[in-house]
C-alpha cells in the first residue's frame, strides 16, 4: 500500500477511536504526519502500527498495549499528561502540544497515590 494512502486510512481509523475518548490529532500537522509515517513503517515491518516512541518488548501481550492508538491501555496516564506518549494525540482542549511534557509512569503513579492525578 502506498505511504500517503495508508497514512490517510490510519488518520480516518484512529480518529474514530480517539475522538470518543476526548482526544484529537495534534494540531502540529508536520509532527503528526511524521509520526504517522513512522507508524506505517512499523506496520510494514511488524504487522501493526506500533507507537514509534515506545520500545517493543517482543512479548505480544505487552506489545499490543503500544499499538496505536494506545490510549485505551494508558488512558489515566495520558489524561494526566493531556496527550499520548508521542503527542500524536492530545486532549481536545490542547492548542499548543509543545507546552505538554512526557511524564514518566512512576511520576504519574506517585501523583495519583498522593491524590494529585485524576
Amino acid at each position: 500500500m502506498k505511504l500517503e494512502s495508508r497514512k490517510k486510512a490510519l488518520r480516518y481509523f484512529f480518529a474514530k477511536v480517539v475522538e470518543p475518548l476526548g482526544y484529537k490529532f495534534s494540531p502540529d500537522e508536520e509532527m503528526a504526519d511524521f509520526l504517522l509515517e513512522q507508524e506505517v513503517g512499523l506496520e510494514n515491518k511488524f504487522g501493526s502500527p506500533f507507537c514509534p516512541c515506545q520500545g517493543r518488548t517482543n512479548r505480544r501481550e505487552e506489545d499490543m498495549k503500544i499499538v496505536c492508538p494506545c490510549i485505551p491501555f494508558h488512558k489515566d496516564h495520558f489524561d494526566y499528561m493531556k496527550c499520548c506518549w508521542c503527542r500524536l494525540f492530545v486532549h481536545k482542549d490542547v492548542t499548543d502540544p509543545d507546552s505538554l511534557r512526557q511524564i514518566p509512569y512512576s511520576e504519574f503513579r506517585r501523583a495519583k497515590d498522593a491524590g494529585q492525578a485524576g
